[in-house]
């Protein structure tokens, strides 16, 4: 499994990419973006053990995302009472559950070696936190393990990128699928970076939009129209992870590229 070597501004042609891709079934897409919002509400309302099983299920729900896109990319409209039907094959279901665990298993040993560190100095600064009602030295407290977190993250995510679609369209082992992954992200770095910063502003353009709008009009009115608006964005973002994968380890995918930008 050989991952290509792209350009830097690849990350600007997969989000255009998955543009595209979102505005061939958006209704389909923006629904499934629900679904998967639905879930996320449901698993905090039972935490912790809501939280963990849903981080289980990201890789299977990226591998549904990516599947549903590869579908609609191929002409065809994916059918929600077939959504589900690609994990019966080969025991599918089984592998991408292993997989989950593993991502869970590791993200809570990130976890633990960023946050285990500072316990001490956060329970204190709780304390007087409780005392005080100043958020000024938790905050400062707080910025350390999170930096460390946010630095053991992007290793993380490196590693988990690729493998949904690897053990399921290809039928990698987990162990392998990760070690593909890492190498492609690692070729790839400096496209995800961009990727990731393009994307890290969108969202923040989004807030300060309706950061405005609940100043100008009222807060209500902002917070109804911002929930449609962010699962219009994170629709547009889950349909942009399909190019990222045809683009490195399909070379010919790299032809679509090249044809979008020619319209």
């Amino acid at each position: 499994m050989q991952a290509q070597r792209l350009p830097i501004l690849a990350g600007w042609q997969w989000i255009r990419m998955g543009w595209i891709l979102f505005r061939t079934q958006p209704a389909v897409l923006f629904t499934w973006t629900m679904m998967i919002s639905l879930g996320l509400i449901l698993a905090m309302l039972i935490a912790p053990i809501g939280p963990m099983i849903f981080i289980t299920l990201v890789p299977t729900i990226t591998f549904l995302t990516l599947t549903a896109c590869r579908r609609i990319h191929n002409g065809e409209r994916p059918v929600f009472s077939e959504w589900f039907k690609p994990l019966k094959e080969k025991a599918l279901f089984g592998k991408l559950l292993r997989l989950g665990g593993l991502y869970m298993a590791i993200s809570l040993l990130a976890a633990l070696v960023a946050f285990l560190p500072f316990h001490t100095e956060l329970s204190m600064a709780l304390q007087s936190l409780d005392e005080a009602q100043d958020l000024t030295q938790f905050s400062q407290i707080l910025n350390k393990p999170v930096m460390i977190f946010t630095v053991l993250y992007f290793i993380l995510a490196a590693l988990f990128w690729y493998a949904p679609v690897l053990v399921g369209w290809h039928g990698i082992a987990v162990t392998r699928s990760l070690f593909y992954s890492a190498v492609a992200c690692w070729r790839n770095k400096w496209s995800l970076a961009l990727y990731a910063l393009i994307w890290f502003g969108i969202f923040n353009a989004v807030d300060v939009i309706f950061g405005v709008i609940a100043n100008l009009v009222s807060l209500q009115v902002a917070a109804v129209l911002q929930v449609p608006a962010n699962l219009f964005v994170a629709s547009v973002l889950y349909c942009s992870f399909y190019p990222t994968y045809i683009t490195v380890f399909r070379s010919i995918r790299k032809q679509d590229i090249d044809n979008e930008n020619d319209e």
